[in-house]
C-alpha cells in the first residue's frame, strides 16, 4: 500500500513539471493580441485613439457629434475608463440623441480605434388635436411654442401637455385631461406628428362664495372688491332644481323658491319664465391666478378701510357637483384704526403747517397707508407732497412715514423727510428721432441744460412732445439718471416717430352736380431748406417741423377750389413764434335755365393771408397769442338772388380783415385727448369804413359792399374729463367731451346791417357745402341730425322786410354738445373709437330773436378713425327732435360723413 502511494506522488509531481514546461514554451514562443472582446475591466489600459466612426445619422452631423463628447485623435485614454462614460454623458447633456453607445472596433498595438453608435431624437414635423373644435384649435395654436423641425423629447411632450391644460384652465376648465402621443410620419423619415388628445370635461363655475370672519364689513361690498371672481347670481338655478321645475312638482321647487328668493306665491313655470332665461348667462369660471390677484384686492380694501391688520387667513375650493365649486374665505379683520398725530422730522424749506394742508388727513381720519403714499410720492388728481419739493429742485427728495405708537385704535405717524439739494439738469439727450431733427426737439423742451430741475418742467415737455404729431404718444419716456455726488441730473427723452403726413383722396357722387373729387396733401414736418438737397429726403424733405399743405377740390364747373398754405413755427429758430402764408382761390357757379354752369352766375374769391403767432408765458405756457392779416376779393355776378337782391347783378366787394385769437390748449393727445381743454377767443375786425364815409355813400347800391365792414367774434371751448380708465398713457379709458361754440356778427352803424359774406350756415356735418351746394365766405357750423346748412334763418332783410335780398346765413349763433368717447384702439398705425353724443344749436339773422335756450336738438352714435396717412374720418348717425321751419315733420334720422378735426 505505501509503494502504491509513493507511486501517486510522484506521478502528481512529474505532470506538474510537464504542465509548467510547456506554460513556458508558449510564452517564449507568442504574444497574446487584446481586442474588445477580451478587455481586462479589472486592470484598464492606455490606448491613444487611431480613429473614431459615427453611425446611425441622419440629420446631425458626424463631425459635431465628435467634437460633442471631447474625444479626439491622437488623445490618450484609458479603456474601460471614465473617459468613455464622459463621452456618454456629454451627448445625453444637450438632448440631441435618444441613445449612444461607444464600443472598441479594433486594437492595434497601443492605438484603438472607436465606434460611436447614435439614434437621433425624433423631430416635429406637424400636430394635431383631437376633442375640440376648429374655433378652439386657433387660439390655442398661438400659446403653444411647438415649432416644426424641433426635436420631440420627453419634455417637449410634458410641456405641451401644461401649456395646453394651462390654456383651457384660464378659460374655467379646471378638469381638462390632456393627453400627447408621437406619432410616427409615413411620409418624411426621422420625424413625428403630435397627436394631442383634450378632454375638456365641464366648465367650472363659482356657484357661491362664502367669506367667514368679516363682522364689520357686509359679505356684499367684499365681493364686489373680487373683481374677476364672481359667484353665480342670486336667481340662477341648480340643474337638480331645474330638473325637478320641468316635472312641475311644486313640492320639492317651493322650498327652494323659499330659500332663494322668497318666491312662495310664483308657478312653477312663471318662475322658469322669468328666471331661468338669465340663466344662461349666470356664473362665472373659476381662474386660480386671478383668485390670487383679488385676494390681494381684498386686502387693500380693508386696509384702505383701516383694517391694517387684515390677512386672509385661508382659502378652500370645494366641490359643488362636477361642473360648480364653492369658494370659501376666511378672514381675519383685526381693529379699526384711526390717525392720531402727524408730525414732520427734517423739513426746512417748508413748514409743517404748508406740508399738513397738503397731506390733508386730520386727526380722527380712518387710517389708509394707501392714501399717505399717495399723498406723499404721486397724485395724479392734486398736489403731493413730493411735487412740492421736486418743482423747486429737490430732486433728491425722501419721505417716509413710520408709525412711532399704536394706542389703541389710534396711530401716531412721524414723516421723516430728507430734503437733500437742489438738482441741475446737465446733460438732455434725445433717442428714437429717425426723421425729425434734434433742434426741433429741443426747441419744444422745457428741460433744459443749465436750469433747476422741476418736475413740472417734465410733465410739460411730454405734453408739447405729444402735441407735436411727430412722436407717438404712448411711446414718449423720460429716463431720470440722478448724480447725488455732483448735484446733478441727465435726462434723456425716447421717443418714436409716427407719420403725419396726410393725403386725402375722396370722391362722390352728387347726382344733378356730377362727380366730386377732393385731393389735399398735408406734410406735417416739412423742411423746405431741404428742398435742393435731394440726398436729405426721406423720401420728402423732412425733418424741420414745418408745414405744408396743398388742397384741390372740384366737380368739373360747377365748383372749384384750391388752397395752399405754410407755416414756419419758429420764425427765426429762437422763440416759438410762428408765420403762416396761405393762399387760396374758388370759384361757384350756378346752373342756368340749360342747366348749364358758365361764368353768367357765378361768385369768385381770392385771397392771401399773413399769420404771426407767439407762445406766451401767462398766465401759463399753455396760452398762445396768433394775429393774422388777410385781403379777400369776391367777384359776383347774377349770384345773389336776382331782382330783389341788395346786391348789385355784377359786382366786386374786398375784404380786409384783421384777425387776432387768444387760445390756450392743455389736452394730454391730440387724437384722442383725455384731460385738459382747448379754449379760444377770436376777434375779426375790418376797417370801419362807415364811420369816415358820407351816407350817401351807402345810398348806392354799386357802392354799399364795395368793402366789406364788420366785427366778429367767436368763441370755443372743449373739455375733457376721464371718466373711467388706466392712468397709463396706453390705457383705455372712457372719457366725456363738452363744449360749447358761439359766433356774434355786428356793424360800426347800425343803420347798416351786416353784408352777404362771413355769416354763419348751421347744420349737418359741418363740410363746407357738401355735394349739392358750395359755399364761399361763410362760416359752416355742424349741427348732426339737421341736412347741412338747414339751420339757417328767413332770409334776411336789410331793412326788416320779409322780401328776398339773396343773402343768406345768420349773424349770432350758439351750439352746445356732450361725448361719451371709449377707444377700440390707441395705437401707433391707427386710432379709432365710439361715441355716444347728444348736441343742440340754433342761427339767427338779428340779436331781437336771439334766445340761447331755443335750441335745436339731436343725439346719435357715431365712429372715428384716425389715420396717420389720411387723417380723421368720422361716421355719424343722428336723430333731430325738432321739426326746422316750413318742414312737415321732426328731422329725424340723418347719417353724416365728416374728414377732418371739426373745430365747431
Amino acid at each position: 500500500m505505501k509503494r502504491i502511494l509513493l507511486c501517486a506522488v510522484v506521478l502528481c509531481v512529474w505532470m506538474s513539471e510537464q504542465a509548467e514546461a510547456q506554460f513556458r514554451n508558449r510564452t517564449q514562443t507568442t504574444t497574446p493580441q487584446l481586442n474588445e472582446n477580451n478587455l481586462n475591466y479589472a486592470a484598464p489600459q492606455e490606448y491613444t485613439i487611431g480613429g473614431i466612426e459615427v453611425t446611425g445619422l441622419s440629420l446631425l452631423d458626424k463631425n459635431a457629434m465628435v467634437s460633442l463628447t471631447g474625444l479626439k485623435i491622437g488623445d490618450k485614454i484609458k479603456i474601460p475608463g471614465d473617459g468613455i462614460s464622459g463621452a456618454i454623458r456629454k451627448l445625453w447633456k444637450h438632448g440631441l440623441i435618444g441613445d449612444a453607445t461607444i464600443s472598441v472596433q479594433k486594437i492595434e498595438g497601443d492605438q484603438v480605434f472607436l465606434v460611436i453608435a447614435l439614434t437621433e431624437r425624433p423631430r416635429l414635423n406637424d400636430f394635431y388635436f383631437t376633442g375640440i373644435s376648429k374655433g378652439r384649435q386657433s387660439s390655442l395654436k398661438e400659446d403653444l411654442k411647438l415649432i416644426r423641425g424641433k426635436i420631440v423629447n420627453d419634455a417637449t411632450i410634458r410641456n405641451t401637455e401644461l401649456s395646453v391644460k394651462k390654456h383651457f384652465v384660464k378659460k374655467g376648465f379646471l378638469n381638462t385631461v390632456v393627453k400627447v402621443y408621437p406619432e410616427s410620419d409615413t411620409l418624411t423619415r426621422g420625424n413625428v406628428r403630435l397627436r394631442i388628445d383634450v378632454d375638456l370635461k365641464s366648465k367650472v363655475k363659482i356657484n357661491a362664495i362664502h367669506i367667514e370672519g368679516n363682522h364689520d364689513i357686509a359679505d356684499g361690498k367684499l365681493k364686489k372688491k373680487l373683481k374677476k371672481t364672481h359667484e353665480r347670481p342670486r336667481f340662477a338655478l341648480h340643474r337638480a332644481l331645474l330638473a325637478e321645475a320641468f316635472t312641475f312638482r311644486p313640492s320639492k321647487i317651493k322650498p327652494a323658491l323659499d330659500s332663494s328668493r322668497n318666491l312662495t306665491t310664483l308657478d312653477v313655470k312663471e318662475f322658469i319664465n322669468r328666471h331661468v332665461k338669465l340663466n344662461v348667462f349666470a356664473g362665472s369660471k373659476f381662474i386660480r391666478s386671478e383668485f390670487e390677484e383679488d385676494k390681494l384686492k381684498l386686502i387693500e380694501y380693508y386696509n384702505s378701510q383701516g383694517y391694517r391688520d387684515a390677512e386672509v387667513l385661508a382659502d378652500t375650493i370645494v366641490n359643488f357637483d362636477k361642473s360648480n365649486i364653492d369658494v370659501k374665505i376666511k378672514v381675519y379683520e383685526g381693529r379699526k384704526y384711526y390717525f392720531r398725530n402727524i408730525t414732520w422730522v427734517g423739513n426746512y424749506i417748508h413748514s409743517s403747517n404748508t406740508l399738513n394742508k397738503i397731506l390733508d388727513i386730520n386727526k380722527g381720519d380712518v387710517y389708509n397707508n394707501e392714501l399717505l403714499t399717495k399723498k406723499t410720492t404721486f397724485n395724479p388728481k392734486g398736489a403731493d407732497i413730493s411735487g412740492l419739493y421736486m418743482d423747486d429742485g429737490y430732486l433728491f427728495f425722501q419721505v417716509r412715514p413710520i408709525e412711532v405708537a399704536v394706542v389703541g385704535d389710534s396711530i401716531d405717524v412721524e414723516m421723516r423727510i430728507h430734503e437733500g439739494d437742489q438738482a441741475t439738469i446737465d446733460e438732455v439727450f434725445i433717442s428714437g428721432n429717425e426723421r425729425t431733427n434734434d433742434h426741433v426737439i429741443r426747441r419744444e423742451l422745457s428741460t433744459i441744460p443749465g436750469q433747476k430741475f422741476r418736475r413740472s418742467d417734465l410733465i410739460r415737455t411730454q405734453q408739447m412732445l405729444s402735441q407735436m404729431g411727430y412722436f407717438n404718444p404712448q411711446k414718449i419716456e423720460q429716463d431720470i439718471r440722478p448724480n447725488p455726488a455732483d448735484g446733478t441730473v441727465d435726462i434723456e427723452w425716447k421717443v418714436e416717430e409716427q407719420s403725419n403726413d396726410q393725403i386725402e383722396l375722396s370722391g362722390g357722387w352728387g347726382g344733378f352736380y356730377g362727380f366730386v373729387g377732393t385731393v389735399g396733401l398735408s406734410f406735417n414736418n416739412f423742411s423746405i431748406r431741404n428742398v435742393p438737397h435731394l440726398k436729405k429726403w426721406r423720401p420728402l424733405p423732412v425733418g424741420d417741423g414745418q408745414r405744408l399743405s396743398l388742397r384741390a377740390q372740384a366737380n368739373g364747373r360747377s365748383f372749384q377750389s384750391y388752397s395752399l398754405s405754410f407755416t414756419e413755427p419758429w420764425l427765426g429758430g429762437r422763440r416759438p413764434n410762428s408765420l403762416t402764408v396761405s393762399l387760396n382761390h374758388s370759384v361757384s357757379r350756378l346752373a342756368n335755365a340749360r342747366f348749364e354752369f358758365t361764368d353768367n352766375t357765378s361768385l369768385k374769391q381770392s385771397g392771401i393771408t399773413l399769420g404771426f403767432g407767439r407762445r406766451l408765458e401767462w398766465p401759463d405756457n399753455y396760452f398762445s397769442l396768433t394775429h393774422s392779416l388777410s385781403y379777400l376779393i369776391y367777384n359776383y355776378r347774377n349770384y345773389f338772388g336776382g331782382a330783389s337782391s341788395i346786391l348789385p347783378a355784377e359786382g366786386r366787394t374786398n375784404e380786409i380783415m384783421f384777425n387776432t385769437t387768444l387760445s390756450r390748449n392743455s389736452i394730454d393727445n391730440p387724437m384722442y385727448p383725455s384731460a385738459g381743454s382747448t379754449i379760444s377767443l377770436a376777434v375779426n375786425l375790418t376797417p370801419p369804413y362807415s364811420q369816415w364815409r358820407d351816407k350817401s355813400y351807402y345810398e348806392n347800391i354799386n357802392q354799399r359792399y364795395r368793402w366789406t365792414e364788420l366785427h366778429k367774434w367767436m368763441f370755443d371751448a372743449k373739455f375733457y374729463l376721464k371718466l373711467i380708465g388706466s392712468e397709463k398713457p396706453d390705457g383705455r379709458s372712457l372719457v366725456l367731451e363738452t363744449k360749447a361754440h358761439m359766433g356774434f356778427i355786428g356793424t360800426y352803424d347800425r343803420s347798416l346791417g351786416p353784408g352777404p359774406f362771413q355769416r354763419f350756415l348751421v347744420g349737418g356735418d359741418g363740410l363746407a357745402g357738401g355735394f349739392n351746394s358750395f359755399v364761399l365766405g361763410q362760416d359752416i357750423i355742424g349741427l348732426r341730425g339737421y341736412p347741412n346748412n338747414s339751420v339757417t334763418p328767413p332770409l334776411y332783410s336789410l331793412r326788416g322786410s320779409q322780401q328776398s335780398n339773396g343773402i343768406e346765413g345768420g349773424i349770432v349763433y350758439n351750439k352746445f354738445g356732450m361725448e361719451l368717447r371709449y377707444p377700440v384702439t390707441t395705437g401707433q398705425s391707427a386710432t379709432i373709437y365710439g361715441f355716444l353724443f347728444t348736441e343742440a344749436g340754433n342761427n339767427w339773422d338779428n340779436y331781437r330773436d336771439f334766445n340761447p335756450f331755443n335750441l335745436y336738438k339731436s343725439a346719435g352714435v357715431g365712429a372715428r378713425i384716425f389715420m396717420p396717412a389720411f387723417g380723421l374720418i368720422g361716421l355719424n348717425w343722428a336723430y333731430g327732435f325738432d321739426r326746422l321751419p316750413g318742414a312737415a315733420d321732426v328731422s329725424g334720422s340723418q347719417f353724416h360723413f365728416t374728414i377732418g378735426q371739426q373745430i365747431r
